[in-house]
């Protein structure tokens, strides 16, 4: 028998992936299926379920499908490069569309998960509720100025899970509500951007950032957290 991956929560613990068809959403899945402790793994996602996280009534679709309450849900949703449209490196390309599209993605979309899965979390035991940031998104780490509309999508996410963190304690007093830096990791999204910069593989990704949930307390809810378990300035 292996030692559970999530020895913190529940035996027969219910866990919830959005996003679960993209490169760390797929891992994160998988790696919670081998979990002996875990009684059930449910994954949505846009390619296999229609689910558009900018979309408010989408996401309550989604939400409405389901029942039960789950002691883990992982929002593994982001984009870096979106319609085309990469990060930039000045000013001068900061287009307004493509910074709306940004803040859609990785900051409404999120919010509007937390909003109509939030009420789904354990009340009365331990629950973990994460979303994928990034460094990057840390305005006290920023050394080196561009990304200005996906720093600025992930610094918003951040501020969108420690204001929901304050509000959800008062329902669910044992519940963990964190962002997490997953590093940087072999999928598609960083790969154009990596150079010559180690990458971490999604499975290994995955146990690392579970392995940071399974550690936290209550009092680290709407904290910043990298992969490592090193808190990240905000």
């Amino acid at each position: 028998m292996t030692d559970p991956i999530l020895a913190s929560l529940p035996a027969g613990y219910r866990a919830l992936v959005i996003g679960a068809s993209g490169g760390i959403g797929q891992a994160l899945a998988s790696v919670l299926e081998e979990d002996e402790n875990c009684a059930e793994v449910v994954g949505l996602s846009r390619r296999k379920d229609g689910l558009d996280i900018t979309s408010d009534n989408s996401v309550a679709a989604a939400a409405s499908r389901l029942s039960g309450e789950f002691h883990l849900i992982v929002c593994a949703t982001g984009g870096l490069t979106i319609d085309g449209a990469g990060p930039e490196k000045s000013l001068k390309q900061v287009s307004g569309e493509a910074m709306m599209k940004q803040f859609a993605l990785n900051a409404v979309g999120p919010a509007l998960v937390i909003k109509h899965f939030a009420p789904m979390l354990a009340r009365r035991e331990r629950a973990l509720m994460a979303f994928l940031s990034a460094r990057v998104g840390s305005i006290g780490d920023n050394r080196l100025g561009g990304w200005i509309s996906y720093r600025a999508s992930k610094a918003a996410l951040n501020q969108i899970v420690r204001t929901a963190s304050i509000e959800l304690v008062r329902t669910h007093p044992l519940a963990v509500l964190v962002p997490l830096h997953p590093g940087t990791v072999a999928t598609s999204l960083s790969e154009a951007y990596a150079g010559s910069h180690p990458r971490t593989s999604p499975p290994e990704s995955a146990r690392q950032m579970l392995g940071v949930l399974d550690g936290l307390s209550p009092s680290d809810s709407g904290c910043f957290f990298a992969y490592d378990g090193t808190p990240i300035v905000w």
